[in-house]
């Protein structure tokens, strides 16, 4: 079989290595247009597991490769003259020369040839080949060339870098943080050879355009960066590389991800050849270097399509073209799945450095930004960095519980997620929120024993604050004609009767969440058809503008006039003094959602031509007057929260940054909290599912508005809750299905953690050492 690989990089070299020990009777080339033994760059880091996978292959190859590492297991921040370090990351370095120097060497040994100082510019210089395989890195030729079947996804980064070596040896992933009087720069150092450092700085945009660095050639920028960090590198020198850097100094990180990996031959240029025409490494995918993963993807890409190879030949030790397309359908699919988990994990990482400078570097403290940095790229979790460093993370514990204007004196450690938090006079034990959930079960808007049992429920199970169902100010409010109400005396002395007994029998506070469906109202209930209009018995609808909520399905909601809003605006303040004689705890202003608040808000649904329509503050102009009539009814010693869809998840719509100034509007109109959710705003939604998938928002409302934020969405685990507090990432989670499935879900995952110190309610307590043993007996048989 004919081989060519187009380009010499580590994913070229290890699939022409690995093939042609395969079968030796390959005739395999790879083309490179550096000269022999001649690269760029300074040092690359992958992972012990991407060893432990290539010795699998070839011994050789891994062997002289591990002689030539540099091995660490520590990280170390340098911040604010601080320098804090964590173990057992297990990280491994080899300089970028060095690694490609021996896969050559291999190569050669095996009998690969090398066909090095030559430019491939089109697919047709190979006629004759079997197969062709593109590493040609991350500006590939032939990518682009077949960019209508590759479907190539690139996004350019917003950050710059540049990629420096020095001689000043670290002895750990050392993570450097300088303040300039134009805004943060941080360099990600690392050793990889006995006598040599990587260097990469890096800086937002703004602060790179402010310093001038534009004007800069490559070695001005080296001396502004040897300024810049001189405390730390003590008089050593930085150096640059300007063929690595191709004529420019400073560098964008662009990530690549395409659609389709391979190219059959029928569907390549005429007289490209028979053979079919596979991507690999940087041409396919890039990953950013925050966790340094390229390096270990393309390598792996080479294993897997060989191990393909090898599975097909069978027997025979061959694979004949007709076999090639399924060959190539598998390999894409099987790496495809790892290379999305790592893409995203670096998607997380490398955001993560895109914002601290405005986002964390300057309201987080050293111990707190450690953790922060350790856990950017939502890999690692709480539990995780443990297993890693228990004594670190015990302190950091330790750190976390005796901070804040609640901070606790503790001897043992405590999990983030049960240390108390205070808002106003309302001090809540624990870091727990059980989220609203619609029930769908009142009788005319009036609760009774169901909630009751479903609420009292939920606050014997652990949680600190159990959030009622969100509770219509109107009976043409209602979502449907199960939900709640608050507009009736009667309704509110049900909610007395519930407030009362969790009060009497828990430790739990309890909040009540007021709202108005607007279009979204006059439904079925959840389960016989959600978001479905009733067929009989619906009430007109309103909203900021007309629309129809399902096109073609919900019924219309008109425009609200005036007299609309001053009528709501009573009717929630008329609700918010019920709910506070009633003994609310918490009050929380629905926001979200598309219901009628949120109409105004979205653009999607605001389209009024007056003083309430148009620029952003303009649609807030509506909300933030009822929050102001409704906090100035609601008493002053009480938290009040704002829910919010932080993000519309439709192009047009409310976006993460207008989240920001949409907190900072109720921020400065009295809120509290910020309970930060996204979506159900329209129907063309396309929302990012996944683990803990709107952290990010109240992430960065919380540390760029400067306001306390509840976490929401997909956070099922004790590891989730410490993680997002103990990174600083909201103040309370709020954790819902979970709840609904277990309604001692708190006390159950104190449990599972080990952590003993918690309350259980008196006549329940007999169960809790059961439940412990139970946990302990699982952990100490490996299992979850």
């Amino acid at each position: 079989m004919r081989i060519v690989c187009i380009g010499g990089g580590p994913a070229g070299l290890t699939f022409a290595l690995l093939m042609k020990k395969l079968a030796p009777g390959h005739d395999i080339t790879v083309v490179e247009r550096n000269r022999p033994y001649d690269t760029f760059g300074w040092g690359v880091v992958f992972s012990d597991a991407t060893m432990a996978h290539l010795r699998r292959w070839d011994e050789e190859t891994a062997g002289a490769i591990e002689a030539a590492f540099a091995h660490w297991d520590d990280i170390v921040l340098e911040f604010k003259g601080r320098a804090i370090r964590s173990g057992g990351h297990g990280f491994v370095g080899i300089g970028r020369k060095r690694l490609l120097n021996i896969l050559q060497a291999r190569c050669e040994s095996l009998g690969v040839k090398l066909a090095f100082d030559r430019e491939v510019r089109s697919d047709t210089e190979f006629p004759d080949a079997d197969l062709v395989v593109a590493s040609d890195g991350i500006n590939s030729v032939l990518r682009q060339k077949y960019a209508d079947v590759f479907k190539p996804d690139i996004v350019t980064r917003p950050n710059r870098f540049i990629w420096l070596g020095t001689k000043k040896l670290y002895d750990a992933f050392t993570f450097v943080f300088e303040r300039t009087e134009h805004g943060w720069f941080q360099a990600h150092v690392y050793k990889f050879d006995a006598e040599t450092s990587t260097f990469i700085v890096e800086c937002p945009e703004h602060v790179w355009l402010a310093h001038g660095l534009d004007k800069l050639d490559a070695d001005a920028s080296v001396a502004f960066c040897e300024r810049v960090f001189a405390r730390h590198l003590q008089g050593a020198r930085l150096m640059t590389n300007t063929r690595h850097l191709r004529g420019s100094a400073w560098l964008n990180f662009q990530r690549v991800k395409c659609e389709r990996w391979w190219l059959p031959a029928d569907r390549r240029a005429p007289g490209a050849g028979h053979a079919p025409l596979v991507l690999m490494g940087d041409a396919v995918h890039t990953a950013h270097f925050a966790i340094g993963s390229g390096t270990k993807l393309a390598i792996e890409d080479a294993i897997e399509l060989a191990n393909q190879f090898k599975l097909a030949a069978g027997a025979t030790g061959e694979v004949p073209p007709s076999g090639l397309p399924a060959l190539l359908d598998r390999y894409q699919a099987l790496r495809s799945v790892e290379v999305l988990r790592l893409q995203n994990a670096a998607w997380n990482a490398m955001e993560w450095f895109e914002a601290c400078g405005t986002r964390y570097c300057d309201p987080l403290e050293p111990e707190q930004f450690m953790y922060s940095l350790l856990t950017r790229s939502q890999r690692i979790s709480h539990e995780n960095l443990r297993l890693r460093d228990a004594g670190w993370l015990e302190g950091y514990e330790r750190w976390f519980a005796q901070r804040g204007a609640a901070a606790v004196r503790v001897q043992e450690p405590v999990p983030p997620m049960f240390t108390p938090f205070t808002v106003r006079s309302v001090t809540l034990k624990n870091r727990v929120v059980v989220s609203p959930m619609a029930q769908y079960s009142a009788v005319d808007g009036t609760v009774g024993d169901y909630h009751l049992v479903h609420l009292g429920a939920r606050a014997m199970g652990g949680a600190a604050l159990v959030m009622a169902e969100m509770t219509c100010t109107s009976a043409d409010g209602r979502i449907t004609k199960g939900c709640p109400g608050l507009y009736t005396d009667a309704q509110g002395q049900a909610w007395a009767r519930i407030v009362d007994w969790v009060h009497t029998h828990t430790d739990a506070h309890i909040g009540m969440q007021l709202g108005h469906a607007g279009a979204k109202g006059a439904t079925h209930l959840g389960w016989e058809g959600i978001d479905q209009p009733l067929d009989s018995g619906g009430w007109p609808l309103m909203s900021a503008s007309a629309q129809q909520y399902l096109p073609g399905v919900s019924d219309w909601s008109r425009a609200m006039t005036r007299a609309d809003m001053d009528r709501v605006l009573h009717d929630f303040v008329a609700c918010t003094r019920r709910a506070a004689a009633a003994g609310f705890d918490w009050l929380e202003l629905h926001c979200a959602h598309g219901y009628l608040l949120s109409s105004f808000i979205s653009p999607l649904t605001n389209h009024r031509e007056d003083a309430h329509g148009g620029s952003l503050a303009n649609r807030l102009r509506y909300p933030l007057e009822v929050f102001a009539a409704v906090r100035a009814a609601w008493p002053a010693h009480l938290p009040m929260s704002v829910r919010i869809s932080s993000h519309d998840w439709v192009e047009g719509g409310i976006t993460p940054a207008d989240a920001v100034e949409i907190a900072r509007a109720f921020k400065g109109a009295g809120a509290d909290l910020i309970d930060c959710s996204s979506g159900q705003v329209s129907k063309q939604e396309k929302p990012i599912y996944g683990r803990m998938f709107q952290t990010p928002f109240a992430d960065r409302i919380r540390n760029e508005a400067g306001i306390a934020t509840i976490a929401v969405g997909a956070i099922s685990e004790a590891d989730h809750v410490n993680s997002i507090i103990a990174a600083g990432r909201a103040d309370l989670c709020a954790v819902a299905r979970p709840h609904l499935a277990n309604p001692a879900w708190t006390l159950t995952e104190a449990a599972r953690i080990g952590y003993r110190n918690v309350n259980w309610p008196p006549p329940y307590r007999a169960a809790k050492p059961q439940l412990e043993a139970i946990f302990q007996r699982q952990h100490a048989q490996g299992q979850s």
